[in-house]
């Protein structure tokens, strides 16, 4: 085996692993009997340690998702002219936001009328490619500067006044840095839910393409293995320092409680809505160094992983689909009828406040919908090594 391949390897893995573990949130979204699917499980007033916990594990799935596809980003740019390069990013960023309105708000919502258009993780990936397929045709150290700027400078808005987010300069900076949930009306029977600012994201998406020379078939594997882990390393310790002092890189300071275990609950409760630098260095620090820890790894559960990870967005459109479909059937199995499938104030279809079940039955459905999904992502990752129309590229 190469070494080149071991590097996409180890990418895949932990790609894979990020994905298994996304789906235990969606899963918790729509089984977990807590009533409002918005509610807080991470705040410390309200919540336990095993729903935390659930949701704080979860929080490593974007951030991780966001910078490897950066790293992609750049494996697969290197072996083409910069111009075409680039215009694949854009063409493929224009792409993942048609997929973010069409096909995920239909997975998330199943109302076929698209009353409520949620735009999440994917559309900010989507705009981050097309930045990056801007950025990368000009210079890749033009590339990595503005990643430096975004990543570790974005919180500066902190300390400023900023317009209302109902006025037109304040709804754009909040779409591009600050929403935590921002509701635009389209009419009166029609609205959008932007829950991701794009530029923080971006910022970690150029990050990973500028450290994707290091996995270039020159560059000293052991070398990189360090690099990959002192930067995780000194990501996570910022993290902790910021955090302790309450300095730079989130909205929020921490606060003591009278409890010590909501004390440590509080300290973890970093801002993913926009995603703070202190968020990045807790989340983004353990998967460096996880990621610098796995390329040697050959064992049951990382070929498991590989399957995932080899078709990541195949499994990513699917996967909101089957635990969708999984929430209609037990919707009806639990003697709610087609009455009560819309509720109130709710724009999720098959989901009333008052269903669900207790964290260890979603654990079980989760489980369930990674295992349905892996036989379907072998056969894409099977179709695609043998196949090459050109629509594959985008997939």
């Amino acid at each position: 085996m190469t070494t080149d391949k071991k590097r996409i390897l180890s990418i895949d893995i932990l790609r894979g692993l990020v994905m298994v573990i996304m789906a235990l949130d969606h899963t918790r979204d729509f089984f977990h009997n807590n009533g409002n699917m918005m509610s807080d499980p991470m705040n410390p007033e309200t919540t336990n340690l095993f729903l935390y916990f659930t949701r704080l594990i979860t929080h490593f799935c974007a951030p991780t998702f966001v910078f490897l596809s950066g790293i992609s980003a750049y494996l697969s740019a290197k072996n083409k002219e910069p111009k075409q390069a680039s215009n694949f990013l854009i063409k493929r960023g224009l792409w993942l936001l048609f997929v973010e309105i069409v096909l995920i708000t239909f997975g998330l919502t199943f109302n076929p009328f698209y009353n409520f258009i949620v735009l999440q993780v994917i559309w900010a990936i989507g705009w981050s490619m097309i930045l990056l397929g801007i950025l990368s045709r000009i210079s890749h150290r033009l590339v990595l500067i503005v990643g430096l700027i975004l990543f570790f400078g974005h919180n500066l808005l902190n300390y400023l006044q900023l317009p209302a987010p109902d006025t037109l300069s304040g709804g754009l900076l909040a779409a591009l840095f600050t929403t935590r949930g921002t509701f635009i009306p389209l009419g009166t029977n029609h609205l959008i839910g932007l829950f991701y600012a794009i530029l923080p994201w971006t910022g970690a998406m150029l990050l990973g393409f500028s450290i994707g020379n290091w996995y270039n078939s020159n560059f000293d594997a052991n070398k990189r293995k360090r690099l990959l882990f002192y930067s995780g390393l000194s990501l996570l310790l910022s993290f902790l320092i910021l955090r302790y002092f309450s300095l730079y890189g989130n909205p929020d300071p921490r606060t003591a409680h009278t409890d010590q275990l909501k004390t440590i609950f509080d300290f973890f409760n970093v801002s993913k809505y926009p995603p703070s630098l202190q968020y990045f260095g807790m989340t983004l620090g353990p998967a460096l160094m996880l990621l610098s820890g796995i390329e040697n790894v050959k064992n049951w559960f990382s070929r498991i992983m590989m399957v995932y990870g080899n078709v990541p967005f195949f499994y990513y459109v699917l996967h909101f689909y089957v635990i969708h479909i999984a929430l209609v059937v037990f919707f009806f199995a639990s003697g709610y009828g087609v009455d009560q499938i819309s509720t109130p104030q709710s724009p999720f279809l098959f989901r009333p406040n008052d269903f669900g079940y207790t964290l260890p039955i979603v654990y079980v459905i989760w489980l369930g919908v990674v295992a349905i999904l892996y036989i379907p992502c072998i056969w894409f990752q099977k179709y695609k090594a043998t196949h090459r129309q050109w629509w594959l590229r985008y997939l």
